[in-house]
């Protein structure tokens, strides 16, 4: 169990509150740590994933990680579902918070980790590349947040934090289309967090830059930690512990942030 002192935040701060974590597949991915914060400190989830999409990246699908994650959630304490969704569907969100209420009840926390990624500089991009980063990375996301907005029952606990990767740090070439969309991202933070305040409800971005989920060949995690003051490459628990945060009752007076977890 983690101690929820070192969140910085009070035992109670998440303890009953519904959370909908998206972007679930791989145990050692950035969702997975996430909802294993949350279920530690009571927080019921439902988590989404999607296996044809990560079928296509590079290392392939973790073909059993969402039951073994759903399982260990319950192990936890938790009340967790898995659903497959592809958010890149225009009526995926409004399922996605169907489903959450049906099974859990109305959620006061939406964490929008779903990413769609491929590489792809200039001479690269089309129309195609373009729209597919748009529909799960902006859309998805925007879409999400309405629909959570549009259910949230009130009060000072309404939570959304989006997944950034720090386009106002530096340059990603080569990644354009990602890029473009997350920087997408960050905008749509700021201004929503502004006009959705008054209800309740606060948004933030966290950029929590180069994590190891697997994906990182020896070379290149020795690369990115050169670079690191802390001479290390971010970990997932790394991001989960400011996301915490960030739905806790401690992350209420933060609002309209792009929070640059990069160790650096």
């Amino acid at each position: 169990m983690i101690d929820q002192t070192s969140l910085g935040m009070p035992p109670s701060g998440l303890r009953g509150k519904i959370a909908i974590v998206t972007g679930v597949s791989y145990r050692r991915g950035i969702g997975a740590a996430v909802c294993r914060v949350f279920a530690d400190c009571g927080v019921d989830i439902l988590f989404t994933h999607w296996r044809a999409y990560d079928r296509q990246v590079a290392g392939g699908a973790e073909e059993q990680g969402p039951e073994l994650i759903e399982h260990e959630l319950r192990e936890r304490g938790a009340r967790a579902t898995g659903l497959e969704s592809d958010l890149a569907l225009p009526e995926s969100p409004a399922r996605v918070l169907e489903a959450a209420v049906e099974s859990l009840g109305t959620p006061s926390i939406l964490v929008n980790n779903a990413t769609h990624w491929s590489g792809g500089g200039i001479n690269d991009i089309d129309a195609a590349m373009l729209d597919a980063h748009h529909a799960v990375n902006v859309r998805g996301m925007a879409l999400l947040c309405k629909e959570f907005v549009c259910r949230y029952g009130g009060g000072t606990g309404g939570r959304i934090i989006n997944l950034s990767s720090g386009q106002a740090v530096a340059p990603m070439p080569q990644e354009l289309a990602y890029a473009t969309t997350k920087g997408a991202v960050e905008a749509f933070t700021i201004s929503l967090a502004a006009e959705v305040a008054a209800r309740g409800i606060t948004v933030n971005a966290v950029d929590p830059g180069g994590t190891d989920t697997n994906w990182m060949t020896d070379s290149l995690r020795a690369d990115i930690a050169k670079q690191m003051g802390m001479d290390r490459v971010g970990q997932p628990e790394d991001a989960a512990r400011i996301i915490a945060f960030l739905a806790s009752d401690a992350g209420e007076w933060i609002t309209g942030q792009v929070i640059h977890s990069r160790g650096a």
